[in-house]
C-alpha cells in the first residue's frame, strides 16, 4: 500500500532555533507546520554540538545554556502543535500543479505544503573523523565527537584531541569532574581564545590537565567496545600510550547542503517599488 500524503500549510526544513521560532510565528498567523530535520532531536547545532555550554548572543538572555534555549523554543512552539519529522532528512522537493510543494523524506514520508521555509543553515553536518583503524566500532560509546551529557565523564580518563576552542573549552570543563584529562595536539600552540589557553596552561601546571604536544593520534587499544588506551605518535616517531576510557576528537565539522543543493532554489532580489 502506498504511503499516505500528509498536508500542511508550511513545511519547515530545519529544526534549529530559526525553524522552531518560525513555528511560533506561523502559528500566530494560524498556519499549521510540519518540521523536518536530519537529527533525531530538535535544536540543530545547539543540541548536537554543545547542549551544556552557555551561549551569550540571544536577545534578552545575557547567558543561557544551549539545551535550555532549545527547551524554551520548543515550549513556545508547542501550543501550535507542529508535526515533527525528526531523523528524516528531506530528499526531494518539487512544485505541485496547484502552486504548492511536495516533499519526500529519506524514510519515505510524503508531505504537501502551501509554502516551504528552508531553515537548514549551512545544511547537514558531521564531524571530521580521525583516520584511525577500527574507530567506527567505538563511535557513540568510547569515542564521541560531541558532549551531550557532561556527567558521563565523571571520574573517567579522557583524551581530548584538537587545538581549537571546542577542544580547549571541554578540557577546562571536564577537568572539574574527570579523573584525568589529556589534551593531544600536533603543535604546542593552540588555536583558541588566549584566556582559555592561559587557563589550560595553569591547570596543566597544577597537574589537573596533561598537555600532550606535539603529538598526533596513531591508534586505539581496546576490545572494539571498551577503550583501554589511545596511542599517540610525535613527528620524530616517539610513541606514547595514554590509558583512557574516552576519546573526544574535536577536529571541526564537515558541512554540506546535501539534497538542498539539487533543488534549484535560488535567491532573488525583491522587485523595486
Amino acid at each position: 500500500m502506498a504511503p499516505t500524503t500528509e498536508k500542511t500549510d508550511v513545511a519547515i526544513i530545519g529544526a534549529g532555533p530559526v525553524g522552531l521560532f518560525a513555528v511560533f510565528e506561523c502559528g500566530m498567523l494560524r498556519m499549521r507546520c510540519a518540521v523536518f530535520d536530519a537529527l533525531d532531536a530538535p535544536g540543530g547545532q545547539l543540541t548536537a554540538l554543545y547542549p551544556e555550554k552557555p551561549i551569550y548572543d540571544i536577545p534578552g538572555y545575557p547567558r543561557i545554556d544551549a539545551a535550555v534555549l532549545v527547551e524554551k523554543l520548543a515550549a513556545q512552539a508547542a501550543p501550535f502543535r507542529p508535526v515533527y519529522h525528526l531523523g528524516r532528512p528531506v530528499t526531494t522537493l518539487a512544485a505541485t500543479g496547484d502552486g504548492g510543494f511536495r516533499l519526500s523524506t529519506q524514510a519515505g514520508t510524503a508531505v504537501e505544503a502551501r509554502a516551504v521555509l528552508i531553515a537548514a543553515g549551512v545544511g547537514a553536518f558531521g564531524p571530521n573523523r580521525p583516520p584511525l583503524a577500527g574507530i567506527d566500532a567505538y563511535e557513540g560509546g568510547a569515542v564521541r565527537y560531541l558532549v551531550t551529557r557532561r556527567d558521563d565523564f565523571r571520574g573517567k580518563r579522557v583524551v581530548i584531541a584538537g587545538g581549537g576552542d571546542s577542544a580547549v573549552d571541554w578540557a577546562l570543563s571536564l577537568a572539574e569532574i574527570a579523573a584525568r584529562v589529556m589534551v593531544v595536539h600536533r603543535r604546542e600552540k593552540f588555536r583558541c581564545a588566549p584566556e582559555s589557553a592561559a587557563r589550560m596552561k595553569a591547570l596543566a601546571e597544577a597537574g589537573r590537565i596533561e598537555i600532550v604536544a606535539p603529538f598526533q593520534l596513531d591508534a586505539l587499544e581496546g576490545d572494539g567496545r571498551t577503550l583501554a588506551a589511545v596511542i599517540v605518535k610525535s613527528l620524530d616517531g616517539a610513541v606514547r600510550r595514554l590509558e583512557a576510557d574516552f576519546l573526544l576528537p574535536f577536529f571541526g565539522l564537515a558541512m554540506t547542503l546535501g539534497p538542498i543543493a539539487t533543488w534549484g532554489v535560488s535567491s532573488r532580489a525583491a522587485p523595486s517599488r
